[in-house]
């Protein structure tokens, strides 16, 4: 007997559930052949987790215990934006973020999260994505609408710990790699793009500051939708516009490989990244790589609404010695929490001066299966 529409759905939830879990749990048993040992003493490890558009499917309860709490020890875990529409659960999944954030911080991992077009459009009054449910669930229009408002949960929320573009660096050296991560394509031509992420930021946060006032635009449909807030700068205007990194997809969509590997490049020499990392064009049967992993959109539908692939994207760092000698630095993760290293398994002393084996694996994990990306590899001194 097929299933019905509401039995299907709960289906599909619970199998994202179990599949998110494997993305995150360490120990499990397939993906421990391909992840390497925890830190010996004297070496480093940093783990770093992306996933990308969500639209309000509650993917991402595996990275937390039965007890709905934070279990990723010191990972950092990267959300490239759209949490919201096209879903019901959307204000579950900004509750369970708001919590996790602050778990992460105290076992010294991190949290970040990225603004996608959706949130902002939202924010706008553009509600043309919004389902009936997502509505209901969330107490009705009125009440979303407050939340969302720069006075309400929500509305402070996305001020605070949300942003357009983020850049992670995986250890506190500076031999380390950073990456960036914006729910769109970046772009050599945006007149904005540096510095970065500083400048996109500040825009994104005004223009944000602005839809969100009270009293906010009504919802379009059924209200006539009222475009950007009054008072927007041509600046604001452009972060917002198809050229900007909410709403781009050069990168990720245009068929020249060449070219894109070259824009690439004088990106990654301009905000100073080894990686660009986004979301928001998706690929419903994989994640995309290009240009040897210098770019990669990770968005593959995995919500309801798409039915594509469930997917996550890996990054593992590790420094390993080469030999003795130089100055001593005291034991640390990048992510400190109220001013002491976190106490984490496996964290050495690195030593100043030193040499060190690099190693940076990138991998695209599946329900079934994990493919490797990228595995580069050389040798660093720390200064």
């Amino acid at each position: 007997m097929p299933m019905s529409t509401g039995a299907r759905a709960l289906y599909v939830a619970l199998v994202v559930v179990v599949c998110v879990v494997f993305f995150f749990e360490r120990s499990h048993k397939k993906a421990q052949a391909d992840l390497p040992s925890p830190a010996p003493p004297g070496a480093y490890r940093q783990r770093l987790v992306a996933v990308g558009d969500l639209h309000g499917v509650l993917q991402m309860a595996g990275i937390i215990d039965d007890k709905h709490h934070w279990k990723a020890g010191s990972d950092i875990l990267v959300q490239t934006g759209d949490e919201i529409d096209r879903g019901t659960y959307a204000l579950d999944i900004y509750k369970l973020f708001q919590r996790l954030r602050t778990e992460a911080d105290v076992a010294g991992g991190r949290v970040v999260s990225i603004l996608g077009n959706h949130e902002y459009m939202n924010a706008l009054g553009d509600w043309r994505y919004v389902t009936n449910a997502d509505i209901k669930h969330w107490g009705g229009y009125k009440q979303r609408i407050a939340d969302m408002e720069s006075t309400g949960w929500l509305g402070a929320e996305w001020l605070a710990n949300y942003s357009v573009a983020a850049k992670v660096s995986m250890s506190p050296y500076d031999v380390s790699p950073s990456y960036s991560f914006s729910h769109g394509s970046l772009s050599p031509y945006f007149p904005f793009l540096t510095p970065f992420p500083q400048k996109i930021n500040e825009l994104g946060h005004s223009l944000l500051e602005r839809a969100l006032t009270p009293p906010m635009a009504e919802p379009h449909p059924p209200n006539q939708y009222e475009g950007l807030p009054k008072g927007t700068t041509p600046e604001e205007a452009e972060l917002y516009s198809q050229r900007g990194p909410l709403w781009a997809r050069g990168l990720a969509q245009s068929p020249d490989e060449k070219q894109v590997c070259k824009q690439a490049n004088t990106i990654r020499d301009k905000i100073g990244v080894r990686r660009i990392i986004g979301g928001h064009t998706p690929n419903f049967e994989h994640i995309v790589s290009r240009c040897n992993g210098d770019v990669i959109v990770i968005d593959t539908g995995i919500s309801y609404a798409y039915g594509g692939v469930l997917s996550a994207l890996e990054i593992i760092y590790t420094l390993d010695p080469v030999k003795d000698g130089g100055e001593m630095l005291a034991g640390q993760r990048p992510f400190v929490v109220g001013g002491a290293a976190a106490d984490v398994e496996g964290l050495g002393v690195l030593v100043k001066g030193k040499e060190y084996h690099e190693r940076e694996e990138v991998f695209a994990i599946y329900e079934h299966r994990k493919q490797r990306l990228a595995d580069e590899k050389r040798t660093v001194t720390l200064s």
